[in-house]
Order: C-alpha cells, then structure tokens, then sequence
C-alpha cells in the first residue's frame, strides 16, 4: 500500500510539473525542438552551470560562473531536498569571490548538514552604526551614529568557513552545534581620514585595525515544516541559537549572541499554490563580550545575505539588531514561467549614544520578477528593485527566492 501511495504521489508531481516551463524548456525548445522531453521528477535534479551575472549596491555588476544543484535521498516522501552551490565571480567593485555552501537532508530527515566556505576579496561598505538617529553627544558619538548617512569602504581580505550539524529529534524538529570561523585581514579604509565610525569602535571595544578573527561555536534548535526550501508554498521554518565565539579558539574577543530566524508562508490557493504571502522576522542579540565591526548584525547579514533590499549591506547595523518582512508573491503566466513578488520591510537597532532596539524603524519597499530556472527545484531567477530611505536604492539580482 505504501509503494502505491508513493507512486501515486510520484505520478502526480511529475504531471504537475510536466504542466510548467523552465529555463530548460526554453533552451530545448529553442536548440533541440524535435527532443523528446526527459521525466523532470528526478533524484537528481542534475548540475546546472550557468553565468554569475548580478547586480546590487553592495557589490556593483558581478560577473562569474555558478553551479547549482538539488537532489532528494532515498525513497520517503517527506525527505526536505539538499541543495548546494558553488561560485567564483568579480564585480566591478573590486570584490573577488569564491564560495561553497550546502544544507543536505539524509533520508526521513535524520540528519540535516549546513555548511559553507568562502574565500573573498571584499570591499564592505560603512554607514556607521545604528539605526541613523541622530544624536546631541560627543564628536566621536556624532561620527560613530551617522545620521546623515555618510558612505565609506573598508577592503579586507575575507576568509570564513562554517558547518552546523542538526539532528531530527522528533518530526521535524532538529538540534544542532557547530562552528564557525571568520578571519579579516588587511583591512583598510582607503579614503577616509581622521576618525570613523569604524576607528571610533575599534578604540573603544580593543579590535585592532588591520585585522581581527571572529570564531566560535554554534548551538541551535530548529523546526520546519516547509515543502520546499528554495521556493516554498506552506510551512514555517523557525531557527534559534547562540553564537559563543571564544578565544581559545583564536577568535580576538570572547561574545555570545543570541541569534532567531522565524519564516512562516500562507498559500492563498489549493489549485494556483504559487500565491503565496510570506513572513520573514530575523534578530541577533549581543548578550555579553564583543563583536567586530564588520561581524555585527545589521542589514544582509543573514546567512544568505538577503535581508534588507532597497540598503547596501550592514546600512544599519547594531549589536541589537530585528528585521521583518512581508512578500506577496504571484503567478503571472499560466505555464509558471514568470511570476512576480511585492514586499515591504523593517529594521530597527540600537546604537551606542541611547538608542534603543525597537525604537526606530526604517522602511524599504520594492516589486520583482520572477523567470523559472528549474521547475525541478523551484528554483527561480530572481530580478528585484527596492527603496530606501535617504536616496537608498537599487537593483537585486540572484537566484532563489530571498526567504
């Protein structure tokens, strides 16, 4: 009874997914027009090579090569799909980069493995730190709070690897530790003279300024019930954990932070499941110690770097730092070859003359499309342009969706 089931449930995702058009399809229809389709309800979704092209302000025009791939393991049904992703690219902000990443599912969900490693020559930028309130202290508050926004850039040589373990203790509920190690070198500020915002907080938490190491173990507790995790229709991903970065693990200063991602969807249709509203809340809480500039929490930086759009990266930032989103996002042709999304999103941190989390928040806003790349995986090609406050503005291009 259990195999019929099985194929049944097999059977009709692959008519489901016969029924819709992607990238491939275009290709094949486009080169090979007379080939056979091939069954798109594999194991293997397959590698798929493609050009690194993206766009967004906190890395100017990129350009590169990116593999991805998807694949269930085993037989059961409800097993999550694993995912992973290399790329190596540079943008016309100087920015080389080069990364591996993965979050694979033994079968039944035994086992969940997270991990990634990046390699990078980067060029971050600085907006001081906080949420832009202004403020009536010393000089040095005044600079470190920049109200008005003012850009800056720090190069630095970039080196972070990161691997968490998670166990499924009962039905889909895991608990995980790991670690994660990020290392700056070199860093320099090119064109600013004087005090900064990223000098001012260097002085006063002892961090050198040339360079600093970030190390430390993971603790985490997840629940998910999501169907999909590049694209997903119905279900809640919750995550909570601390970050205890230590220095007999070489890191520059002790901290711990508590760190919470909560993401819930609402599809609004049984037969078009692709309208779907979805809920983003991420927060980090610095509970003890310090933590470098460049590691506190603040705008993209979430894990996948894709919070805030409409800001650069860290635009705001704190060591108390909440970000919440709402997406809506649609189908627009029949076949799901192009859809489309509307969101709007929050932030709020604190700063070091007063200000408090949760007493100011930023807005930022903007609409995208969506173009189907591998209806195997729901994997999209994301096209986005959002808003900001103080002229912040911009173009965001990736694949998959942003939560």
């Amino acid at each position: 009874m259990k195999s019929l089931q099985l194929k049944q449930q097999t059977n009709l995702q692959e008519a489901e997914l016969a029924r819709q058009y992607d990238i491939a399809d275009l290709f094949k229809d486009i080169f090979h027009p007379k080939r056979k389709p091939d069954s798109v309800f594999k194991k293997p979704s397959g590698i798929t090579i493609i050009p690194n092209i993206a766009s967004n302000p906190s890395i100017g025009s990129q350009i590169g090569i990116k593999a991805v791939a998807g694949r269930k393991f085993g037989n059961d049904p409800n097993t999550l799909l694993s995912v992973a992703a290399t790329s190596a690219s540079i943008t016309t902000k100087g920015i080389i980069y080069f990364y591996i990443n993965h979050n694979i599912y033994t079968p039944g969900n035994a086992w969940n493995f997270q991990g990634s490693l990046v390699v990078a020559k980067t060029v971050s930028p600085d907006f001081g730190l906080g949420i832009a309130e202004p403020n009536n202290g010393s000089a040095d508050d005044q600079t470190l709070a920049n109200a008005a926004r003012k850009g800056r850039a720090l190069h630095s040589l970039y080196f972070n690897l990161r691997e968490k373990v998670y166990k499924e203790v009962q039905k889909n509920l895991f608990v995980g530790a790991g670690v994660s190690f990020d290392i700056r070198s070199k860093i320099e500020d090119k064109n600013s003279a004087g005090a900064t915002p990223y000098s001012i907080y260097n002085e006063r938490h002892g961090f050198d300024n040339d360079h600093y190491r970030s190390n430390g173990l993971l603790f985490n507790v997840q629940y998910t019930t999501r169907d999909n995790q590049n694209r997903a229709y119905k279900g809640i991903y919750a995550d909570a954990g601390f970050r205890i970065n230590q220095t007999w693990m070489a890191s520059s200063k002790n901290s711990v932070q508590f760190i919470t991602d909560f993401r819930k969807y609402f599809s609004l249709s049984s037969s078009h499941p692709e309208h779907v509203i979805a809920l983003w809340n991420w927060g980090s809480y610095l509970i003890s110690g310090n933590v470098p500039y460049l590691e506190l929490a603040g705008t993209a930086k979430d894990g996948a770097f894709r919070s805030g759009r409409g800001y650069v990266t860290q635009y705001f930032k704190g060591t108390q730092y909440n970000y919440s989103e709402a997406e809506y996002r649609f189908p627009i042709t029949r076949n799901k070859f192009l859809s489309g999304v509307a969101f709007f999103n929050l932030q709020t941190a604190n700063d070091e003359a007063g200000t408090q989390i949760f007493k100011v928040w930023q807005p930022g806003a903007g609409g995208g499309l969506r173009v189907l790349f591998n209806k195997a995986t729901r994997t999209n090609l994301c096209l986005d342009y959002a808003w900001g406050k103080y002229g912040a503005r911009g173009f965001f291009l990736g694949l998959n969706e942003a939560f």
